[in-house]
């Protein structure tokens, strides 16, 4: 099996080894990209749904993409994961770790997932949850439910670690650019307003009950390209809101892989890393329910949003002014606290167990999916009671990625980047932990509901959450003061009309 651990001393020792030395003089912008491998194993369980579902072929590389920021004064770290999220656990080890092997603080260093639903295998549930829970709740969680497995989270955490560390060693003096692009034909709000005065997720197309889209999309392509002294293309950072569903067939980074393949095509580097960070898209993905033609293969919607999206990041990257030095200021902000989770009353639990009881033959295979996980949720509470969640503002320069820990609905990532004081605001959804779907007001109001609003041991937080860390998140972004935005230089003073076109139209 390939999941054997290295000592994170042996990390630290090649970082050591490989660090580039400065002659005793602090660089004034310096960049390091890595990337590492977090492919699961054919067999292993496939995430994104309530019950056991299993890799059986593979299609593309998962990966890990790690860039390291320096400025000369702070170092802070950006850490792209090909999965479906990533628990609060898995983030605390790998930065205490990461911090340990090079120095980096934890809370400099922001971990998000792609949310890739052809990835590895990892639970939403964290160690001990259910150790005291009855025989029955521990069979739905083991059993009728994905887990972790415990090697693959092992490698996991050693390769996160071993990325930010590599990205530490190859740092070196650098330039950036920023900009955002427009891509609006990939993405859709899955959430339709429907004639019943509610609000359904996937009604399906071609329902004559849809009347129109519940909600925004984010087309903001947003753009760093990274380059050395000698305008060599180090790497790119990119950020865009949609859902990682397109699922060729087999283990994938979904989309994502294809969009790496793309813009390593056209800058003609083969190795190029692109860390990606995923956009706020809990209400987000490729699907449109108002579709005029049938959907195209799952192959195909790989290709169609990984190549546009890429290819809107390059083209974004060409016209964006390079800056270096001191113009680049680095800083970050935290705060973590708890949220309150929605308590399924007693009589919900009781009937979800007599659903449960009955199996899903009798009670439905949906009606006995969700009472299993008010059943999960509930044994859950004795243990965790409250969310723990983390809102984080990391600045490069003009920039400020500003993360939460949900599936985020699109609207609050519109909010923080209208109320952002900087020029670019890039929001990463899925980063530091998850607390699952956290829906806006409207959404869990009378008009409200759809797959995002059920109360399940994946989404469960009070309705004040999604405006909690929206607001936390702007105060954050505007606690630190941006740094400039290259420009071109003006053009030179005018003189005269060209020679050559300066005349009337002349008939003979």
């Amino acid at each position: 099996m390939k999941y054997i651990i290295t000592s994170i001393f042996a990390v630290f020792l090649i970082a050591q080894i490989h660090a580039k030395p400065h002659n005793g003089i602090a660089p004034t912008f310096r960049a390091g990209f890595s990337e590492k491998d977090i492919t699961p194993d054919i067999g292993m369980e496939q995430p994104g749904n309530y019950g056991k579902s299993h890799h059986k072929k593979f299609h593309d590389q998962c990966k890990v993409r790690a860039v390291v920021f320096d400025d000369g004064k702070k170092k802070v770290a950006l850490v792209g994961v090909d999965l479906i999220f990533i628990t609060r656990r898995v983030v605390e080890i790998s930065r205490a770790e990461i911090e340990s092997a090079c120095g980096i603080s934890g809370k400099d260093i922001m971990i998000g997932a792609s949310h890739s639903h052809s990835s590895g295998p990892i639970a939403m549930s964290e160690p001990g949850d259910f150790d005291d829970a009855d025989p029955l709740i521990k069979h739905l969680a083991t059993n009728m439910s994905i887990v972790s497995d415990p090697g693959f989270i092992q490698y996991l955490q050693h390769q996160i670690v071993a990325a930010v560390v590599d990205a530490n060693a190859n740092l070196q003096d650098a330039k950036l650019a920023v900009g955002v692009g427009k891509e609006d034909k990939v993405a859709f709000n899955r959430r339709m307003r429907m004639k019943n005065g509610l609000t359904y997720t996937h009604p399906g197309v071609g329902n004559p009950d849809i009347i129109d889209y519940a909600g925004p999309i984010d087309p903001d392509v947003g753009t760093i390209g990274v380059w050395d002294l000698k305008d060599n293309l180090l790497g790119m950072v990119v950020n865009f809101a949609c859902h990682a569903t397109t699922n060729p067939d087999g283990i994938s980074a979904n989309w994502i892989g294809a969009m790496e393949r793309t813009l390593r095509g056209v800058t003609g580097n083969a190795a190029l890393p692109v860390v990606f960070m995923q956009g706020a898209c809990g209400d987000i993905t490729q699907v449109d329910n108002m579709a005029k033609h049938a959907n195209p293969s799952a192959e195909e919607w790989w290709e169609l949003v990984g190549g546009r999206v890429g290819a809107e990041a390059y083209k974004t990257m060409l016209l964006a002014k390079r800056g270096a030095g001191s113009d680049i200021p680095l800083d970050s902000r935290q705060k973590v606290w708890t949220v309150n989770r929605r308590i399924p009353t007693k009589e919900k639990v009781k009937k979800s167990l007599e659903l449960v009881k009955q199996g899903p033959e009798k009670s439905g295979s949906v009606e006995w999916t969700f009472a299993k996980e008010i059943l999960l949720l509930d044994a859950m509470i004795k243990k965790r009671p409250k969310a723990e969640v983390e809102v984080q503002a990391i600045q490069v320069g003009p920039v400020a990625f500003v993360s939460n820990p949900a599936e985020y609905f699109v609207q609050f990532g519109l909010d923080i980047k209208k109320a952002s004081h900087f020029p670019f605001t890039f929001i990463v959804e899925l980063a530091n932990g998850c607390v699952g779907y956290v829906p806006t007001e409207e959404a869990m109001g009378p008009n409200g509901g759809g797959y995002e609003t059920r109360l399940t041991s994946y989404s469960n937080l009070e309705v004040s959450a999604g405006r909690q860390i929206a607001n936390t998140g702007i105060e954050l972004a505007n606690q630190m003061t941006p740094g400039k935005v290259p420009s071109p230089p003006p053009p030179a003073a005018f003189k005269q009309a060209w020679g050559y076109g300066n005349v009337p139209p002349e008939h003979k």
